[in-house]
């Protein structure tokens, strides 16, 4: 194994487990809690995603474990992806690459949402409500689409060298 391989391993699997681990940390323990705690739970929403670097974190490691996970996969020879190991890397990446799209509607979403928020002063208006739910809603379709597909492309990930189709 190469330096430039063992660079591009270590940032692939140490910004994936940052990513995935943080995915579902925040889709089944994080907005569960904070929709549960009313205002508060908006308040400590607000200041984790607007004053942390939490959401440029998971999108710096998202886009370097997909740039990362491409070139590994590319720089193998053209026999190598129809191998039983090519193929399941490459269903891993598949799902990888919807998680990461998904991803990216999430952080998009959020944006939205903190924009409403900053909108609202006093009590919401009966539009404001509306839109409020319709981004929680698209949040939760969003955020189980994506810890989904990350797990498929975790386990594919981890599986592929020892598959036999």
């Amino acid at each position: 194994m190469n330096a430039l391989t063992l660079v591009l391993r270590l940032i692939h699997i140490l910004g994936g487990v940052f990513w995935v681990g943080a995915a579902w940390m925040m889709t089944l323990y994080i907005a569960p809690s904070v929709g549960a705690t009313g205002d508060s739970g908006l308040q400590f929403m607000r200041h984790m995603m607007g004053k942390t670097n939490l959401q440029k974190m998971l999108i710096i490691s998202s886009v370097s474990t997909v740039i990362a996970g491409t070139i590994l996969y590319v720089r193998n020879p053209p026999a190598w992806f129809g191998s039983n190991a090519g193929i399941g890397f490459g269903i891993g990446a598949f799902f990888a690459f919807i998680g990461f799209v998904f991803g990216m509607l999430i952080s998009r979403n959020n944006m939205a949402m903190m924009q409403l928020g900053a909108q609202i002063k006093g009590q919401p208006t009966p539009e404001q409500i509306a839109q409020l739910q319709l981004f929680q809603k698209r949040q939760r379709t969003f955020s189980t689409i994506n810890i989904y597909a990350l797990l498929v492309a975790v386990v594919f990930m981890a599986i592929s060298r020892y598959l036999f189709i």
